[in-house]
């Protein structure tokens, strides 16, 4: 049964993650509010929200609406919203909520904010100092989520995860792809899941304090906002370590009759501030301005828009028949591999490669002719030690399962954990992967050129030339296309990994990226969602864009 509201003010934030709505009467009281994740649906979202809204009396005649956050700007005029930018919608909940506040910092989906309030002229309230990532998503929560579903920790799990009392290790916070590739070395080297996630708090916080601060200082009291800072322990605990530390060094005069969550303070609703800017805004504004007028032009645009922009943005995907695509498979299709057939009572000697990649763990046997026996491949769980394990396992199980005798000969390890494993299983070598690959090639192809290696964490571009490696090259800056990055965005879409290929030939047309930086890559899906492209569309638009970043913005190779 519906309700009726005397001329609410409604807030929505339509972030690159989550949409988040409040709705506020003319008393001032909170009618109605929600918090969801848009599974990259932001559109769907945004209509079911207005629609539980309209249900109840909240949004309808007389209501005045106002969005913001990163999805709100294109979305607004349809339901004849107006667009609020976000820092300023932050500001002015933090300045109601938190008159005393000095400074806030909210960390969100794919970006940062620090705002810093000062004195200003005299009778002209406070001045705002206010600075947000525009470069990367480094020191966000797209980095811990990304690196939360890589450790296999729940979202319950991460927000029980501690700080306080937990070893800490080195991790890049500048880069999420460097934070990743630390993770991974790290988590080879044994460390556990609570401190990986504890060193990569601390990395977010020196990353926000020391780049996003742009050398200001964040007096007390500050205000924790964001869906991490609201919902992850460990967060709050790692910021309530770094400040007072900064306060210190810096000769800052803290409050002593306040306690250390008074000065550093994390809002229950802290996920809710930009939404209820939103509102605040509206308080300023004339009574015509953000004039609910329904849902209509929302349907329309999910309806028959989004496709007409579509087309107008998209081109022509990956093949253009089925003829086509039979054609290229014939030419391109890997020989299917069967493992080796042995008599029972046989002895098989053979020699042990081991990969131990930042995502995956690679196993062979080689004959003593270098015929490959058999084969294992395991993705990483996050115990390196006990993946190698199974994949050996795997090995002699292929050997002794037929009643053969297995004798190794020698092993050799390569990959990012190649020095662990090699301690771990007495290795007779730990070869660098640029000289793994290059004695591969060698062996197997004649005379061959390059060698382009997608890894887990990076792109190897390998120059070979009279049996030499003449060149190597190495994404260091960024690992846009790189394996796991596919990975996760197939699995995130729904589909298997193993599916890709299938899936991105199928598509008839597909959006265009802009090559180059993994979080640039990112937004467009999150914007190509929002415009309908559909998720087998968005992986041929991917399958099309890497080798784009391969040879222009690896090996920067103009032509």
């Amino acid at each position: 049964m519906s309700a009726s509201f005397d001329s609410p003010l409604v807030g929505i934030d339509i972030g690159s993650t989550t949409v988040k709505a409040v709705a506020v009467d003319s008393a001032n009281e909170v009618v109605w509010r929600d918090y969801q994740r848009h599974e990259t649906r932001q559109t769907e979202k945004l209509l079911e929200f207005l629609e539980r809204m309209e249900a109840l009396g909240v949004a309808g005649p007389g209501c005045r609406i106002f969005f913001t956050g990163s999805g709100g700007r294109s979305l607004a005029p349809l339901v004849g919203a107006k667009f609020v930018q976000e820092v300023h919608a932050v500001s002015l909940a933090v300045e109601k909520l938190y008159p005393e506040a000095r400074s806030a910092v909210e960390l969100g989906g794919q970006d940062a904010k620090i705002i810093v309030f000062k004195p200003g002229p005299e009778g002209q309230g406070k001045r705002r100092i206010c600075s947000m990532n525009d470069k990367c998503a480094g020191g966000t929560g797209a980095v811990i989520d990304r690196i939360a579903a890589k450790l296999q920790i729940s979202p319950s799990q991460l927000g029980d995860q501690g700080y306080g009392g937990i070893r800490l290790f080195s991790v890049a916070g500048k880069c999420g792809v460097f934070a990743e590739t630390d993770i991974n070395s790290l988590q080879k080297l044994g460390a556990t899941r609570e401190q990986l996630m504890a060193s990569l708090f601390e990395a977010i916080i020196v990353q926000n304090l020391s780049v996003l601060a742009r050398g200001h200082t964040l007096h007390p009291q500050v205000v924790l906002l964001g869906g991490p800072n609201t919902f992850i322990r460990g967060m709050r605990e790692a910021w309530r370590n770094s400040l007072p530390r900064m306060w210190v060094e810096r000769g800052v005069q803290v409050p002593s009759d306040k306690s250390l969550e008074e000065l550093v303070t994390a809002p229950r609703d802290g996920h809710y501030f930009a939404a209820l800017g939103a509102v605040e805004y509206a308080r300023g504004e004339s009574a015509s301005t953000g004039r609910y007028k329904g849902t209509r032009e929302l349907e329309e645009y999910l309806r028959q828009g989004r496709t007409k922009e579509k087309l107008r943005s998209g081109t022509s995907a990956l093949v253009g028949s089925a003829e086509e695509l039979a054609t290229f498979s014939r030419r391109y299709q890997l020989p299917r591999f069967h493992p080796a057939s042995f008599d029972r009572g046989q002895n098989v000697s053979a020699f042990i490669g081991l990969d131990g990649g930042s995502t995956s763990t690679k196993a062979v046997l080689l004959s003593e002719n270098k015929q490959v026996l058999c084969k294992a491949y395991q993705l990483s769980g996050g115990n390196p030690i006990q993946e190698t394990i199974d994949v050996l396992e795997n090995l002699r199980a292929q050997v002794e399962g037929q009643g053969a005798r297995l004798k190794i000969l020698g092993a050799g390890t390569t990959g990012y954990a190649k020095d662990v494993l090699a301690d771990v299983i007495r290795a007779d070598v730990a070869l660098v992967e640029t000289a793994a690959h290059a004695q591969s090639a060698l062996e197997v192809y004649r005379n061959p050129d390059v060698i382009v290696d997608v890894g887990g964490q990076d792109i190897k571009l390998i120059v070979l030339k009279d049996g030499r490696v003449k060149d190597f090259m190495l994404n260091t800056q960024c690992s846009a296309g790189n394996g796991y990055f596919l990975q996760s965005t197939v699995e995130g879409l729904g589909h298997a990994v193993d599916e890709y290929a299938e899936l991105a030939f199928s598509a008839r047309l597909m959006p265009v990226f802009s090559f180059g930086c993994a979080v640039f890559l990112q937004a467009d899906i999150v914007n190509f969602q929002r415009q309908g492209w559909t998720s087998v569309e968005i992986l041929a638009g991917l399958a099309a864009v890497l080798p784009k970043n391969i040879w222009l913005y690896v090996a920067k190779i103009p032509n």
